[in-house]
């Protein structure tokens, strides 16, 4: 036999190659803008000079932002929230979780209408918490004077402006960490919770002992996909006070976008992006590292 014979056919050779096309043609336009974006924030280049690409100015722009004043309250603001709405999220999830996992008439009622909020896109469900915040025509202010709580200025004044866009965030994205929770606790065997049912061991005793071991995998996956969205999250901060009042909630996302498109300084901005990509990619790879020894150690391996 010649080694031509030996040969498979050429529809065989290239099919390898044809299924990974598809993640190439992904991977090519992830790659091309981010290192774009960070051959960018190296120049002095700015949109309105086109001229100013060619002048190269090394680490000139990382240090202007890390010497910046308001970096460091940028970082705060960008943690913070994220920090908030993802714990709050999570410990609601959690109770809703454990809600619907019950047989009763009360979680056949909740659960479609947890699907709600996530059907919302995130700007459309914040300019109606907007308008339900307005003091004059708003409904949240006389729905707290009708329990004797005083009225507030929500997002229209520093101290409640970081609590606002928290509360639309948990609104929105809550029934997520539900869903995910919900799914987790309804994968459990029922053999060791029978028999701890059966010794006479209390709610609390089978959910620190049985629950929360099997349900740290589900925990990590909703922890590690709310705490990467709420680090970069723009829309719902930007369409709620677009980073007011004043520099009250300027995170990262929103003081790169406002210095590069706003300001047109965009080799300036590009710095703030580039930092947050390196902090979500740092934070998922060891959350997801430990997820998967969560999970292990949940299958008793």
């Amino acid at each position: 036999m010649t080694e031509e014979k030996l040969q498979p056919p050429l529809g065989v050779r290239i099919r390898p190659w044809l299924i990974a096309l598809p993640a190439l043609i992904v991977l090519i336009g992830i790659l091309y803008p981010f290192l774009t974006a960070i051959y960018y924030s190296f120049t002095a280049y700015a949109l309105n000079r086109p001229g100013s690409l060619d002048q190269f100015v090394g680490f000139r722009n990382y240090v202007r932002m890390f010497t910046d004043d308001d970096f460091l309250y940028s970082t705060y603001i960008t943690f913070a929230y994220a920090l908030l709405s993802t714990g709050v999220e999570l410990v609601l999830g959690l109770a809703v979780a454990l809600l619907l996992n019950r047989e009763s008439r009360f979680a056949k009622i909740l659960t479609p209408t947890l699907i709600f909020p996530m059907m919302i896109a995130p700007v459309i469900g914040t300019l109606i918490w907007k308008m339900m915040m307005q003091p004059s025509v708003g409904i949240l202010n006389p729905m707290l004077n009708l329990v004797g709580l005083p009225s507030l200025q929500w997002a229209a004044v520093p101290e409640t402006a970081l609590f606002s866009v928290v509360l639309v965030d948990v609104w929105m994205f809550t029934p997520f960490a539900a869903l995910i929770l919900t799914a987790g606790l309804r994968s459990f065997p029922s053999a060791p919770f029978e028999a701890a049912r059966v010794d006479g061991a209390s709610f609390w005793f089978t959910f620190r002992n049985l629950t929360l071991p099997m349900l740290t995998p589900f925990i990590l996956i909703v922890v590690v996909f709310r705490l990467m969205d709420s680090l970069k999250m723009f829309d719902i901060i930007f369409a709620m006070t677009e980073g007011g009042p004043g520099r009250t909630l300027m995170t990262y996302q929103l003081t790169a976008y406002r210095t590069s498109f706003q300001f047109q300084r965009l080799a300036q901005g590009l710095p703030y992006a580039i930092l947050l990509y390196i902090i979500i990619y740092i934070t998922s790879f060891y959350l997801i590292k430990f997820w998967g020894r969560a999970q292990r150690r949940a299958a008793g391996y």
